[in-house]
């Protein structure tokens, strides 16, 4: 009897197969990823978590005011406070950052689909329609997206549909800015010259072999605009252009501490430290993304 049909041979086989596929796959993606892409991780996990659950840990209404317990510094009943009309610190800190961060992924969401979407077609297209498209990023690139923020909400008013369009007008340039420089560079390859002679029609080519080239270095860049975005949204709700209140927000409560920083310097101290943290972090997952995409090339052979 050979060793390979050995009844001890094939149990030894079964010993070292996983027993747990998922578990090995996932710990051999996160050794395999770059250390400021796990730190940012772990960071916007951690926010992220807190901020779903946010409703059912909120120990107070944010919007509840207590006028007799005004600006009072952390407590076993108050953990961080509260600010100066006796709003529990904790509990806008909690549910602010879900406006603050929503806002910001909705629109890098938007500027991601809409500026690669154009971007590609720009490149594989070219001619006319690509000098055309690329003067128009040109423009539109050059113009701070916080200048077309105020405009906008100066003519139609404050408010979230305000605010996401607002930033999406002009987010969508460096997408489809790289979008189209990227697809260039994939047109030289010799992949797609082979299916353009196998008569490959042009959606084909995009969906199969072009953006699946590009994705990895745009989804870097997406997560390094969302840091962008999420501070242009505090910086619009603190010059009161965002978010209205009384709905609770990290730059509104940064606005409303300013006066009372010296008498409790934690009502500004928690909502600027959160700000830093989730912008923070998902500029160390770009950046991971990053090095990563600059390493690994693209994903057809």
């Amino acid at each position: 009897m050979s060793i390979d049909n050995a009844p001890g041979a094939a149990m030894a086989v079964r010993t070292l197969e996983p027993r747990h596929p998922a578990m090995l796959r996932t710990w051999t993606f996160l050794r395999t990823r770059h250390w400021t892409f796990l730190a940012g991780l772990s960071i916007l996990v951690a926010i992220v978590s807190l901020l779903i659950v946010s409703p059912w840990i909120t120990p107070y209404d944010p919007a509840a005011q207590n006028l007799v317990a005004r600006l009072s510094p952390p407590s076993a009943e108050h953990w961080l406070g509260t600010d100066h009309l006796g709003r529990d610190t904790f509990s806008r800190l909690l549910v602010g950052g879900r406006f603050t961060v929503t806002i910001a992924m909705i629109t890098v969401i938007l500027s991601f689909a809409i500026g690669t979407l154009i971007g590609v077609i720009a490149g594989r297209v070219g001619g006319l329609l690509d000098e055309v498209t690329m003067r128009v990023v040109d423009l539109l690139i050059s113009i701070p997206d916080v200048v077309v923020a105020i405009f906008l909400v100066a003519i139609f008013g404050p408010g979230y549909v305000t605010l996401i369009v607002s930033l999406t007008v002009i987010g969508w340039t460096p997408f489809a800015r790289l979008a189209r420089g990227l697809t260039l560079a994939i047109n030289a390859q010799g992949y797609i010259r082979a299916a353009e002679v196998l008569g490959c029609s042009r959606s084909f080519i995009i969906l199969r072999h072009v953006i699946p080239n590009i994705i990895r270095p745009i989804a870097a860049v997406s997560f390094l605009r969302f840091g962008h975005k999420l501070i242009t949204v505090g910086a619009l709700s603190f010059l009161g252009l965002g978010v209205q209140p009384p709905a609770p927000d990290w730059a509104l409560m940064l606005a409303d501490a300013q006066p009372y920083f010296e008498r409790l310097p934690i009502l500004m101290i928690t909502p600027g430290l959160a700000i830093f943290l989730a912008a923070l972090s998902v500029t160390w997952i770009g950046h991971g993304l990053e090095i990563e995409a600059r390493d690994g090339g693209s994903t057809d052979e």
